[in-house]
């Protein structure tokens, strides 16, 4: 991973953000990623659900030890938890895990079990958004692997905006690509992926509000099945 950039202040840094915005709209992943190292060093993290490890792979390439920040709820399949070992076993990247401020069992003394049943918008706050915005403090940018195609909230992904709640860089470089791209560049270069993948889930998240996709259902829609809610609050 190259040196720390430079410090920047807000206002910087989301003048970058919009000039990449429209000069990279059209640049490969490799280019995206290749500035964001370039531009930020070791203020620069991929951060990654360990439903594939596309991005984070994509990364390395560019920018060998990159930070790969990893959240995990507690709630995780086991399979998502041996996907993040093999990352961290395999690629040339640094596996960051994040963990909430409770653990499951602190979280149920206080609030009752199985509140991703009750109110999944507090479950997936406390869970996924506070420990992530903790994690995220060191960074001045930050990589995620959404794409456009996913679903109607991931419509209008900037490959490079502006994350005004954490004032930072937030970069989306395969934000253009659709499935048939990531199955593709998965199999020219043997990326690990998630085995729930293969087992008729299209999107991954913690086990309690994960389901199987059926036919002609988008990505997202075994998540929160049935509540109306199809984003955990981290890129709202």
């Amino acid at each position: 991973m190259t040196t720390a950039a430079q410090e920047r202040s807000a206002a910087q840094l989301r003048r970058l953000a919009e000039d990449a915005g429209r000069d990279l709209e059209d640049a490969p992943a490799l280019e995206v990623l290749r500035w964001a190292a370039e531009t930020f060093g070791e203020r620069f993290c991929v951060t990654s659900s360990m439903e594939d490890a596309v991005v984070a792979h994509l990364a390395s390439r560019v920018a060998p030890g990159v930070h790969v920040v990893f959240l995990d709820t507690g709630y995780h399949f086991p399979e998502t938890i041996g996907t993040r070992d093999a990352v961290a076993a395999v690629m040339d990247v640094e596996v960051i895990t994040l963990t909430p401020r409770q653990s499951v069992a602190e979280q149920d003394a206080e609030f009752g079990a199985k509140l991703h049943d009750r109110d999944p918008d507090l479950c997936c706050a406390m869970r996924k958004v506070a420990p992530l915005e903790e994690g995220l403090r060191p960074y001045d940018a930050w990589a995620t692997g959404l794409r456009r195609d996913e679903s109607p909230t991931r419509a209008g992904t900037p490959v490079v905006g502006w994350d005004e709640r954490r004032q930072k860089v937030k970069i989306s470089p395969i934000a253009r690509w659709n499935q048939a791209d990531v199955d593709a560049y998965v199999a020219e270069h043997g990326v690990l992926t998630n085995p729930l993948l293969s087992d008729g889930y299209a999107s991954v998240g913690c086990a309690p509000c994960t389901r199987r996709v059926l036919e002609g259902e988008d990505a997202r829609a075994g998540r929160w099945s049935g509540r109306g809610k199809s984003e955990c609050g981290i890129h709202l």
